[in-house]
């Protein structure tokens, strides 16, 4: 009589017949089950990295740093400063400030950057916690859809059942229409109109949708970016329909249909922030007048330590000029987060993560859902 062995392992039990497997078989079987859970995790593309780090992040001068953006200026400073050395060293001028002005104007531009790069750093957190509360709307809308949309002692229609997976796939392309929105990529969802796309009858042009969207928008969708509407707003008026038919079909009483609607508000609530801190731009006067105080800030610091540091006064300036000119220059990558730089915020990578997330949801739902015997989300038949 053959005997069994049980090796419980990624959320299964996997069962081995000593009669046609060894031990070998089961280590090796083993191996494999943690190999595949060191694939995928949640939040992968998240919390991935591409490739190890090799070098510390001191030796690091052009990805992800901003040296590019302000070698100009320091260059120009240390030139100046090499002709105000000349001129003190070679020829009979005083080019010489007292040394006593320098603490003033630190002070000055100390504050002045302070209150930039916080500013700044304020834009990109708000942004990256407004995009989590999109996703964590999205989640709960999700498996409240999935798990709550039916009247008890009554199964769903394939209709109603469509009706369900379709919204649920609307709410999977909700994170990558507001990602693209704020990106300025409007018709995202829509591939270049070619000629196959027209009637050589009618004219009548039918748009296809991109790869992206292909599996996740509703066929004979129509945007309304070119009128004014993000597509966005557009995704949650659909799901926003969805919920009133819920609670016509009786799946959802009055409180939990409000309660609905009030984390599809919640969502759209974070996207209007995520625009507000999209097209409200830096004030320009604030911008000027502290490139302006640096520039002076940096004219006047060799005139005032070239008597006593000579030659040296050239390093010196470069290297004070470079730590200001990188702290404002690291408060321009923060202030706009929702781009492809490296500094800002990895929006492709968390709306993935998402989509995933959901992806997985929906499937199990489905499964569920198929055959005669029904059994309860992420729980083995009983």
């Amino acid at each position: 009589m053959a005997s069994f062995g049980n090796v419980y392992m990624n959320g299964t039990t996997h069962t081995y017949d000593d009669a046609t497997s060894d031990e070998e078989s089961v280590l090796h079987r083993i191996a494999q089950i943690n190999q595949r859970r060191r694939v995928t995790f949640p939040n992968k593309r998240t919390i991935e990295r591409r490739k190890p780090r090799r070098w510390p992040l001191v030796f690091r001068f052009i990805k992800g740093a901003i040296h590019t953006h302000i070698a100009i200026p320091v260059v120009l400073h240390a030139l100046f400063t090499t002709i105000i050395v000349c001129l003190d060293l070679y020829v009979d001028v005083r080019a010489t400030l007292p040394p006593a002005i320098v603490p003033s104007l630190s002070i000055v531009v100390g504050l002045m950057l302070v209150f930039r790069n916080q500013t700044s750093y304020a834009r990109f957190w708000d942004g990256r916690n407004n995009l989590t509360t999109i996703v964590t709307a999205t989640r709960n809308l999700t498996r409240s859809f999935l798990c709550t949309s039916y009247k008890a002692g009554e199964d769903a229609t394939e209709t109603e059942r469509a009706d369900i997976e379709r919204t649920v796939r609307v709410l999977m392309a909700i994170p990558s229409s507001v990602k693209n929105s704020l990106r300025a990529e409007w018709g995202a969802a829509w591939a270049p109109i070619t000629k196959q796309d027209v009637n050589r009858v009618s004219g009548a042009i039918t748009p296809r949708l991109n790869p992206d969207y292909a599996q996740l928008l509703p066929l004979g969708l129509k945007g309304h970016e070119e009128e004014g509407l993000a597509l966005p707003i557009e995704l949650t008026a659909l799901v926003e329909g969805f919920i009133k038919r819920g609670h016509d079909r009786g799946w959802f009483h009055a409180p939990g249909s409000s309660q609905l609607t009030v984390q599809l508000n919640t969502l759209v609530d974070a996207y209007g922030r995520m625009e507000t801190i999209r097209y409200t731009s830096y004030p320009v006067a604030i911008m000027i007048h502290q490139r302006q105080v640096l520039a002076l800030f940096g004219a006047v610091l060799p005139l005032a330590i070239v008597e006593e540091s000579h030659w040296w006064s050239i390093p010196i300036v470069g290297l004070v000029m470079f730590t200001l000119y990188g702290i404002e220059a690291t408060a321009c990558q923060l202030e706009d987060p929702f781009g492809y730089d490296r500094n800002d915020i990895k929006m492709d990578a968390i709306v993935e993560d998402a989509r995933t997330e959901i992806s997985v949801m929906l499937s199990e739902w489905r499964s569920c859902n198929q055959g005669p015997i029904k059994k309860q989300m992420f729980m083995e038949e009983i």
